[in-house]
């Protein structure tokens, strides 16, 4: 991919402290360098470490087991760019304009026919349904593999036409950074995200550190075949699960069995993710990035369809919930490029 540059980036810290000789995964982590340096002094950040300082610190009231120290993160709008269309809509679209040539109805049948003659204003007037159906088509009825090869060809070669930059780019640099942090406090990092989860996981470890085993996200059927003697697994046009708001705790269920102690989104969709782990027993640390810089990337909240905020703002008070503001937050949003 075009990103990896980043990634080595946020590593530097964690190899710093590994070649420090530091002490056992069971005490706090210290370093003399700043683990976050693209986050801005301030209440936000220093809530973040005094959170990381007092449950990994053997001698705290607060200390939690390794075992139980789980950080789960959305995706879309939390570590990545989302504004103004999520990435695994730009996907389909480029997808179902490479695959029209052996779908020649898709010329006659809405919302392809306005995807492919350019109508972008009648596509995205579309229902929800009718855009679902541009999703299927890009995702179904292919092999797991086909489909991965798919998504790494895309994330190689895509370009966002705002930023021009590589959507891989366009990674939050300061969460790549508190990911690593907790990473190197003994923290184990989940994405859990309504994206699908087969379009995140060729990617995710990459651009973040995260491997595919702990990535969480909504799901197609899949079926076990023979094909040609060898055994594949099938995509089917068929929804499995939905990873989005009340799924969200189910999905951390399923496949962690564990509540998570760290919890960081950016919408509504993931009120009932953060509502589920700050209600749990001992210190929790719920987070929510708010959208408020229009100069480096977009300012949005409550009135946007895309990563729209209004209950998780109103209640980020009561339930004690950090809201980060980007704006003020942040000294950078995406990493530097070379």
């Amino acid at each position: 991919m075009k990103a990896k540059s980043k990634l080595h980036l946020s590593l530097i810290p964690v190899l710093a402290l590994l070649l420090s000789g530091c002490c056992s995964q069971n005490k706090h982590v210290e370093s003399k360098s700043d683990p976050l340096p693209s986050w801005n002094k301030g209440k936000t950040k220093q809530a973040i470490l005094d959170f990381v300082t007092k449950t990994t610190t053997e001698s705290s009231a607060d200390f939690i087991p390794v075992s139980d120290r789980i950080a789960c993160f959305d995706n879309d709008g939390t570590l990545w760019n989302e504004y103004p269309v999520y990435a695994q809509f730009m996907f389909s679209f480029d997808r179902v304009r490479a695959m029209a040539p052996e779908h020649p109805k898709w010329k006659q049948e809405q919302p392809f026919k306005a995807l492919l003659e350019g109508d972008m204003e009648r596509v995205w007037a579309s229902s929800v349904p009718e855009l679902l159906k541009i999703v299927a088509a890009a995702q179904a009825n292919t092999t797991t593999d086909e489909f991965a090869q798919a998504v790494t060809t895309w994330m190689d070669t895509a370009v966002n036409p705002i930023t021009r930059r590589h959507y891989d780019e366009m990674t939050y640099q300061p969460m790549v950074e508190l990911l690593s942090y907790l990473r190197a406090n003994g923290y184990k990092t989940f994405i859990v995200s309504g994206s699908g989860i087969d379009f995140m996981r060729p990617w995710t470890e990459e651009a973040y550190g995260i491997p595919p085993d702990q990535v969480i996200g909504s799901s197609y059927v899949v079926k076990y075949e023979i094909r040609d003697g060898q055994p594949v697994l099938y995509r089917l046009p068929e929804i499995n699960f939905v990873d989005d708001k009340e799924g969200k705790p189910v999905g951390i269920h399923q496949h962690i069995g564990k509540r998570p102690i760290f919890t960081a989104g950016n919408s509504d969709g993931d009120y009932a993710m953060l509502q589920w782990t700050s209600t749990g027993p001992g210190p929790r640390f719920g987070m929510i990035i708010h959208h408020t810089d229009s100069i480096r990337e977009a300012a949005y909240d409550s009135l946007s369809s895309i990563g729209h905020l209004r209950k998780g703002l109103t209640d980020a008070a009561k339930c004690n919930w950090v809201v980060v503001d980007m704006k003020e937050d942040w000294k950078e949003i995406y990493p530097l490029l070379d």
